[in-house]
């Protein structure tokens, strides 16, 4: 099967690209050149900017176009004026951040989703992310209709190569040891998805032409910050290691942010997000692995590569040690 990917070589794109590759298919990535284009000699490059120059794919034909990288809706319409009918199936990775909040625990793919105050906006912020997101699934849905399209939300996605870093912070800070801050109430919700186990199953969906909108999220909820930074505590922390919860006002009057302690739930105006039900993504295939297999295999990937945290993610050990002093000083700790 002749798969075309719209980037495939930094996280999300690279481990579909891979996957792809090693089921047998003939793969075609169309990216910049600026990263990882030493990647899967295997593959074909296009090299272009989805942005200004898709001359590229002036000519070619696929049974599959993946769309990891689309964010505005003029992306997606250019994309698909570029392929001129030519790219199959399209699959739109989108995001859950695409519902509109609160929603109810174990919400499905038909919960109401975000509108946005000013649709012609381009602005990708906080704010705006999700409702761009609704908008390019309406233009991929609109363009290629729905009897080809399949739209994947993911929540946060995790593995190696994650540039992001959210997960891995806490992967590097559990190792450490310790006394940990833990953010916000340990019940709130969360939950991920390994970058390689969506890769897989996206590539199967192809295989067997699957269309429709599916949640890729793991577990199923309930499941709460705590139980993640448990699991992450159990696989790597030395003896001794001990999550301290800190209350949220207490964090917010401090100043501390969503960057500042990663993926924290209480932290984000969106966290109802966190609680989306997988079931169908299930039946369609989605296998995922043990979160604690993940959160070992990040720490390897980390200590394999020397790779340091980006930058401006995380807190420094000595103002986590200067909070948590404040906090058990204070009325509430």
């Amino acid at each position: 099967m002749r798969i075309l990917i719209i980037g495939g070589t930094a996280f999300v794109g690279r481990h579909i690209a891979e996957a792809a590759l090693a089921a047998g298919h003939d793969v075609t990535l169309l990216h910049r050149g600026v990263t990882g284009s030493g990647l899967f000699p295997r593959a074909t490059h296009l090299t272009g900017d989805r942005n200004s120059d898709l001359s590229a794919l002036a000519t070619g034909e696929w049974a599959a176009t993946i769309d990891v990288c689309g964010y505005l809706p003029r992306q997606v319409r250019s994309l698909a004026a570029a392929l001129a009918g030519r790219g199959g199936q399209h699959v739109f990775i989108s995001s859950t951040s695409a519902y509109r909040t609160p929603v109810a625990p174990g919400f499905t793919e038909d919960a109401p989703l975000a509108e946005l105050a000013d649709p012609a906006t381009e602005e990708i912020t906080d704010q705006t992310y999700g409702g761009l997101k609704v908008l390019c699934e309406r233009a991929v849905t609109e363009l290629h209709g729905a009897a080809g399209v399949t739209i994947v939300r993911p929540t946060y996605v995790i593995g190696p190569h994650d540039r992001s870093g959210r997960l891995g912070w806490w992967v590097r800070r559990a190792a450490r040891g310790g006394a940990i801050l833990a953010p916000g109430a340990p019940g709130d919700p969360i939950q991920v998805i390994d970058a390689r186990d969506m890769a897989s199953w996206i590539v199967t969906l192809v295989e067997r032409s699957v269309t429709g909108t599916f949640h890729a999220v793991s577990p199923a909820p309930p499941f709460s910050f705590s139980d993640l930074l448990t699991a992450i505590v159990a696989e790597l922390a030395p003896a001794g290691t001990e999550l301290t919860w800190v209350g949220p006002d207490f964090l917010r009057t401090a100043g501390v942010t969503e960057t500042q302690l990663p993926l924290w739930p209480g932290g984000d105006s969106e966290r109802d997000i966190n609680a989306a039900d997988p079931a169908a993504a299930f039946a369609a295939g989605l296998v995922p692995r043990p979160l604690r297999q993940s959160i070992a295999d990040i720490h390897e990937s980390q200590s394999r590569s020397g790779t340091p945290a980006p930058a401006g993610i995380g807190m420094a050990p000595e103002r986590e040690a200067e909070l948590l002093a404040r906090w058990q000083a204070s009325p509430s700790g």
